[in-house]
């Protein structure tokens, strides 16, 4: 159990003690002192009586108050790159990825239940952890590499939404005039949080509960077959044909910024970390709240790819579908009707996008506060995390506007960034929750860590196999050879640095971060 410094944590966790750059406190939501209170039903007349080992009894009342965070979680795992995975996959590969898919989501659930016993009991996030563990050049080439994934996450849940915005307005607005508006429209969905956090989050739940209508209305009016639907699910099958559309399934559901974001989103609630059965009792109500979030996320994301796979699979169209066009083929396939169905794909991809430019922009903010410290205000936090995304996203659109084969392209490659930086999130987050020093009684046991290891191993195979296959396909030339060959060295010799590295942990350097 954390004692002496691990007290101050528990009283107050570094996120919320960010400080702006006149000294005083401007915190969002997630990091305000304000935190969301959990009353109890069983709580004790007076400290003294309670058993701080005990770990209190179910109450669905305080997994109500609970609940919260792992939908903002969840909403990573349904961003328009996930869409454009999902429709790949089922246009290309039929119904034959569902199981990778079922998979690939419990794998995440695994990451982000980690991710969230980081946060809960440390009372830090995983960026902040980093920068206290890692030495300076290795903590800001995690945070560069942390920024890549998030940048690419950030440009195509932007050119999401446009799409979206162009297909609603009849080809009225264009790309560049849709990244503007969903810009403008992330700050001001940021300045709710003003009103509380729970308001923010029944708004984004309220988002998701939009995709899932949208998505599933397509599902009934496709009507995809039941009998390969749960052979897709329950019987693994991989072409040498669909081996891409494979490694983008994987790289969609799990995203680095994600395991950064939950560790601090589990903050908003307010736990005493001095009280281990306190600690115990939100880890198991995030447990139960995380699952289900996920459990929503996979069905829509089931019910994008069989819609795909019975209206594409084996077609012409196949390998050429995208965002951009999906729901220009689904209108010429289904026909209009009382509401056509290009419009209730556009606003469940609209829905998507705006979520996600929401929980992108809150990473974006811990993931800069963590690793560099920066003393900002928060609008300021959030103009540079937005701007990051909106400038190369304002050029792509420009540039890919008439061009929908050249955005599908690349977005494909933006889901292939995501998988490439999955190790320089998850390593530093498993070798955290394995150290004693940092997670104290809560530290992982050996099962779950050889369980959790093998996850990691498994990703970052699938990553090793998309390197070599992307550079043996593109090397051209002895110049560009050999800087492929030197950034494989790089990328594998940090892999195997954070891999091996024992993470010096003292107390001195823990007091001095609570400072």
């Amino acid at each position: 159990m954390p004692t002496g410094d691990g007290d101050q944590a528990g009283n107050r966790s570094l996120a919320t003690r960010l400080l702006d750059s006149d000294g005083a406190e401007e915190e969002s939501a997630y990091e305000s002192a304000e935190k969301v209170h959990i009353v109890g039903v069983d709580e004790p007349e007076s400290e003294e009586e309670e058993d701080y080992s005990r770990t209190p009894p179910f109450s669905w009342k305080k997994l109500w108050l609970f609940t919260g965070p792992g939908f903002l979680m969840s909403i990573a795992f349904l961003d328009p790159g996930n869409l454009e995975s999902d429709l790949q996959a089922g246009a290309i590969a039929g119904y034959s990825l569902l199981w990778l898919l079922l998979w690939a989501t419990v794998m995440g659930l695994l990451v982000q239940l980690l991710s969230a016993r980081l946060g809960v009991a440390t009372g830090k996030h995983l960026a902040e952890l980093c920068r206290d563990e890692y030495p300076r050049w290795a903590r800001v080439l995690l945070w560069i590499m942390t920024e890549l994934a998030l940048i690419g996450a950030d440009i195509q849940e932007v050119i999401g939404s446009a799409i979206a915005i162009k297909i609603l307005s009849k080809g009225f607005l264009p790309l560049w005039a849709g990244v503007l508006i969903t810009a403008f429209d992330c700050f001001i969905f940021l300045f709710l949080e003003n009103y509380g956090v729970r308001k923010l989050e029944a708004l984004l739940a309220a988002l998701i509960a939009v995709m899932g209508l949208s998505f599933a209305w397509m599902f009934g009016e496709t009507k995809p077959s039941g009998v390969e639907l749960l052979l897709g699910i329950l019987v693994p099958t991989l072409g040498s044909k669909t081996i891409k559309q494979a490694v983008g399934v994987v790289g969609c559901i799990i995203m680095p910024h994600n395991v950064f974001l939950h560790s601090a989103l589990v903050q908003s609630r307010e736990v005493d970390t001095r009280k281990p059965g306190r600690v115990q009792e939100a880890l198991n109500y995030y447990s139960i709240e995380s699952a289900a979030a996920l459990a929503i996320s996979f069905c829509i994301n089931l019910f994008v790819t069989a819609v795909f796979a019975k209206s594409f699979f084996g077609t012409d169209q196949a390998n050429s579908i995208g965002l951009g066009n999906a729901g220009q083929y689904l209108q010429d396939k289904y026909g209009g009707g009382l509401f056509p169905i290009i419009f209730i794909w556009a606003i469940g991809l609209l829905a998507a996008g705006q979520s996600s430019t929401i929980t992108g922009t809150y990473a974006g903010q811990f993931i800069m506060g963590g690793f560099l410290h920066m003393q900002l205000k928060k609008w300021q936090r959030a103009l540079i995390t937005r701007s990051c995304a909106i400038i190369p996203t304002l050029i792509v659109a420009l540039a890919f506007d008439t061009s929908e084969d050249l955005l599908d392209v690349l977005n494909e490659w933006l889901n292939v960034l995501q998988a490439i930086q999955i190790p320089f999130a998850l390593i530093p987050l498993l070798c955290l929750v394995s150290k004693e020093q940092v997670m104290g009684v809560f530290t992982i046991g050996p099962i779950v860590k050889v369980i959790s290891w093998l996850v990691a191993t498994f990703l970052i195979a699938i990553n090793g196999y998309l390197m070599v296959d992307f550079f043996l396909s593109e090397a051209r030339g002895v110049a560009f050879t050999s800087a492929i060959f030197t950034f494989t060295a790089a990328y594998v010799a940090f892999i195997i640095y954070l891999i091996s590295r024992e993470i010096p942990f003292s107390k001195n350097k823990r007091a001095a971060s609570h400072m």
